[in-house]
C-alpha cells in the first residue's frame, strides 16, 4: 500500500452513527500535538480492519494505535542526519516548517517560506524534529 507524503497522523477509531450522520472521533492527542487544527477540513482514508487486527485489540477501545505505540511508524529522520529541505510554512513562533516522508514535520528556526536549505537534524520526537541550517541553497 502506498502512503501519501502528506499523511498528517494515523490512528484507529470506530465509525458510529449520530443523528443520521456517521462520525469518526479524532483522538485529542492529534490536536494537542499540532497534527490537526479544529475547524479545518481534512481528507480521511479508511482502511478495513482485518481479522488479525481485531484479535490484537484486547482492550476493546477505539484507539488501537495507543496500545501499539512501539509498533507504529518511526520518525523518518535521525539525530545528526543531514537533509535538504524546502520551508513550506511558518510555525506559531515564526520558525520554518518543512515536511518530509509521510508529512513528518521538521522545524527549522531562522528560515523563511520558500527557502531551500541543508539542515542537520538536532532533535527527534515521535511527531516532529528540529533541524539547524548548515547551508543555504536557494
Amino acid at each position: 500500500m502506498d502512503i501519501s507524503e502528506k499523511l498528517l497522523c494515523l490512528f484507529s477509531a470506530d465509525v458510529r452513527e449520530e443523528s443520521g450522520e456517521y462520525v469518526v472521533d479524532v483522538p485529542r492527542r492529534e490536536v494537542e500535538r499540532g497534527a490537526l487544527e479544529p475547524g479545518e477540513t481534512y481528507r480521511v482514508a479508511l482502511i478495513s480492519r482485518s481479522a488479525d487486527d481485531e484479535d490484537d485489540d484486547t482492550d476493546g477501545g477505539t484507539d488501537v494505535s495507543a496500545s501499539r505505540a512501539d509498533d507504529g511508524p518511526q520518525p523518518p529522520v535521525e539525530p545528526g542526519e543531514m537533509r535538504y529541505v524546502e520551508i513550506e510554512d511558518l510555525g506559531k513562533q515564526g520558525d520554518g516548517i518543512a515536511r518530509v516522508e509521510r508529512g513528518y514535520v521538521i522545524i527549522v528556526p531562522d528560515t523563511e517560506v520558500g527557502e531551500r536549505v541543508k539542515i542537520e537534524v538536532t532533535e527527534v520526537k515521535s511527531n516532529f524534529a528540529v533541524g539547524e541550517v548548515v547551508e543555504e541553497s536557494r
